[in-house]
């Protein structure tokens, strides 16, 4: 597997249940020297990759120059519930990755990964994944070398805050996810350190141009299916 020459990585959404994941294994990484994550509220984490800088995300355009590096890893993301109005949950999905993106893209950084979901399509009738498709569609005019999109199904994992419903579908995905074979694997609930350690694998791998995973081709990376291996 060809790798990047390690350097510097961008993680913005470090604080969220992929995010998380994915800063502790990108710091552990012996490619990559420097890890800077955008954060609204500071995490008191201490690392000596880790520079970790409390930035607001409505003033993006002040940040440019921070954003460089060998790639950008996306993993913002809310739901309407806690952001509590659909254009509060557009600016977070949306407009802070977007603009993310775009001083990324200013800067010459090769790589762009984000995490969007499964079903995203600009033209969907359900708001949500209508705006995850919007995003999508945004970041493909941007023309990155590589630009690789995660569209996993169900998160599972352990989250700060409760989420009945979530609740329900992890515990439902454990019982049926067997059963989903075929065409329906791509809808299997799917372990956010999964999709962590996919985001990671796919860094390291020299594929180019537009990528989207789906929630069973993530699992497969994650175990080290890497694409074009």
């Amino acid at each position: 597997m060809k790798k990047i020459a390690g350097q510097n990585v961008v993680i913005v959404g470090a604080t969220g249940l992929v995010g998380s994941a994915l800063l502790e294994i990108l710091l552990e990484d012996s490619e990559i020297k420097e890890v800077l994550s955008l954060v609204r509220k500071g995490t008191n984490l201490d690392h000596p990759k880790l520079n970790e800088k409390v930035i607001d995300f409505d003033r993006i355009h002040e940040y440019i120059e921070d954003i460089k590096g060998n790639a950008v890893f996306c993993c913002l993301g809310t739901t309407i519930k806690k952001a509590k109005s659909k254009e509060n949950f557009k600016r977070v999905d949306y407009l802070y990755p977007l603009e993310i993106a775009k001083a990324a893209r200013e800067n010459l950084v090769p790589q762009f990964n984000i995490i969007t979901a499964i079903g995203a399509d600009p033209k969907s009738v359900f708001f949500y994944n209508k705006v995850k498709g919007e995003i999508e569609e945004a970041l493909k005019f941007l023309h990155f070398d590589s630009l690789n999109i995660f569209r996993p199904s169900l998160l599972i994992g352990e989250r700060n805050e409760n989420r009945l419903g979530e609740k329900v579908g992890v515990n439902l995905s454990k019982i049926i996810n067997p059963i989903m074979v075929g065409n329906l694997k791509k809808y299997r609930g799917i372990e956010a350190e999964d999709v962590a350690r996919a985001m990671a694998q796919v860094y390291h791998t020299s594929i180019k141009g537009l990528n989207i995973f789906l929630s069973d081709e993530i699992y497969d990376i994650a175990h080290e299916k890497i694409p074009g291996k």
